[in-house]
């Protein structure tokens, strides 16, 4: 009976889905910090510090480039997304909807949710490498791209099921999850690099700093990897995130801000998780390497546990469980904008399920910083046409939400906004030989162009506004 009562409780739950939130709802930043610093210091972050080591990043070039690359995206979350966030206080999709029309609309969230499910997917597959150390699983290695075990598909779907249990709950469930975790994860971090450095033999200040330049980031990739340089971790740690700042898909969280300054407190996940973790999880692969010389096993469990233990593993497991729950809760809204007759809930379970099937396979763990580029890159054009209707249409002369005040369920300004500049970002990578985490830049003020002409050539207002 329990269970019913359960079960209609979170069917009846209102996300609030094509209206704004209500003033009951809003939240103040102490609530924002709790989530961003618990997906930000997450399960990214036990993959993403070992591949800048892999990738041969020099120890300079890392602190320098993630010094600058954070800020560059704190400012970005605070000084973009969150003013149209608490204006307008509408979800991207139904914000998206206003200005594009629901045709143009239907395509978005659909790539938007895939790639949601694939990056979600790639969490539980990092959750499930600390998960099979019990069982002994076979763990995926660098050149891995499909399961090598039966064993690890099991353990996968069965990680995917509880994700999704807590993503079916809502904002509110999701929210509350990351704030309990988060201090505990980051406290493991700290310690994961104390004692990863212990372990490579660091005793003196002068000691860290021959290690980290000779042992860690030691500026030689492995075998089959590029290197990096310094502008490749400034853009990486500036753009990783790309589809939910300028890519404006964190105005479905932001909505619920009192105050536009909550985009801000990113800057706890950030500096913590995009600094503290990946540094501290780069120490634990160099302690990794140093034990195992010529291993291409590349799983976060593994590498967590010979350094912290049972603790370690845990922790890997919670990580990539807290990136996971508000990424399947995003692309549940993302599909619920497609059929809004259903009702969230239940299609955020079935985006658990797509999710799961992702998961199993471990090229999305080993890609994750180009698919995490990708991604951003295919959902920025997008974030440029809501930062130009909201910031620049009075300035520039053409109709705000043309869809909405027009009567129409496309906009042509808004689809080849996306289209040619996809085209143009793919023209640069075939052509110019620009590399996939430089072309979101450029991109994005060619989507802001491209849009701003053709709408003032499409919904041209007679008498601009100059301030």
């Amino acid at each position: 009976m329990m269970e019913i009562f359960k079960i209609k409780k979170i069917a009846a739950k209102e996300e609030y889905e094509r209206t704004p939130v209500p003033d009951s709802e809003l939240k103040g930043s102490r609530g924002f910090l709790g989530m961003y610093a618990g997906e930000h210091a997450a399960g990214t972050e036990f993959v993403i510090g070992p591949l800048f080591v892999a990738h041969g990043v020099a120890a300079g070039d890392l602190l320098l480039g993630l010094l600058i690359g954070n800020l560059l995206a704190v400012l970005s979350w605070g000084l973009i997304t969150a003013p149209i966030a608490v204006k307008k206080r509408l979800t991207l999709y139904y914000q998206l909807e206003r200005i594009a029309g629901k045709k143009v609309v239907r395509w978005y969230n659909l790539v938007n949710a895939l790639m949601f499910c694939f990056l979600a997917g790639s969490m539980i597959a990092v959750s499930a490498t600390a998960v099979g150390i019990p069982f002994d699983l076979e763990m995926p290695t660098l050149s891995d791209w499909f399961p090598r075990t039966p064993g690890w598909i099991v353990t996968v779907v069965l990680m995917g099921g509880v994700i999704t249990l807590v993503a079916i709950q809502g904002y509110d469930k999701v929210s509350k999850f990351a704030n309990v975790m988060s201090p505990w994860m980051i406290l493991i971090f700290f310690a994961a690099g104390i004692v990863g450095l212990s372990q490579l033999g660091v005793g003196s200040g002068e000691g860290l700093f021959a290690i980290a330049q000779e042992v860690i980031w030691n500026g030689v990739p492995l075998p089959g990897m590029t290197r990096f340089s310094i502008w490749h971790v400034i853009f990486f740690a500036w753009f990783c995130n790309m589809a939910m700042h300028i890519g404006m898909s964190d105005l479905t969280i932001l909505r619920y801000a009192k105050s536009w300054t909550s985009g801000f407190a990113v800057f706890a996940g950030l500096y913590l998780g995009h600094f503290v973790a990946w540094i501290a999880s780069g120490i634990l692969y160099a302690v990794f390497l140093q034990a195992n010389s010529g291993s291409q096993e590349f799983a976060p469990g593994p590498i967590a546990y010979q350094t912290l233990g049972i603790a370690g593993a845990i922790c890997v497991v919670v990580a990539g469980w807290t990136t996971a729950n508000p990424t399947i809760y995003r692309a549940g809204l993302a599909l619920q904008g497609i059929f809004p007759k259903v009702p969230t809930w239940k299609i955020t379970a079935i985006v658990g399920g797509i999710t799961s099937i992702a998961a199993c396979f471990p090229a999305l763990v080993m890609k994750l910083l180009d698919f995490v580029a990708l991604y951003g890159l295919l959902l920025m054009p997008m974030g440029a046409v809501i930062f130009a209707d909201f910031y620049l249409s009075k300035r520039m002369g053409f109709r705000s939400e043309a869809a909405l005040n027009s009567g129409s369920d496309f906009s042509l300004p808004a689809l080849l906004s996306w289209v040619l500049t996809l085209a143009f970002c793919l023209g640069l990578n075939l052509i110019y030989g620009v590399e996939i985490f430089f072309l979101g830049l450029p991109g994005w003020f060619v989507a802001v162009a491209i849009f701003i002409a053709l709408s003032k050539m499409k919904y041209p207002v007679s008498k601009p506004l100059v301030s």
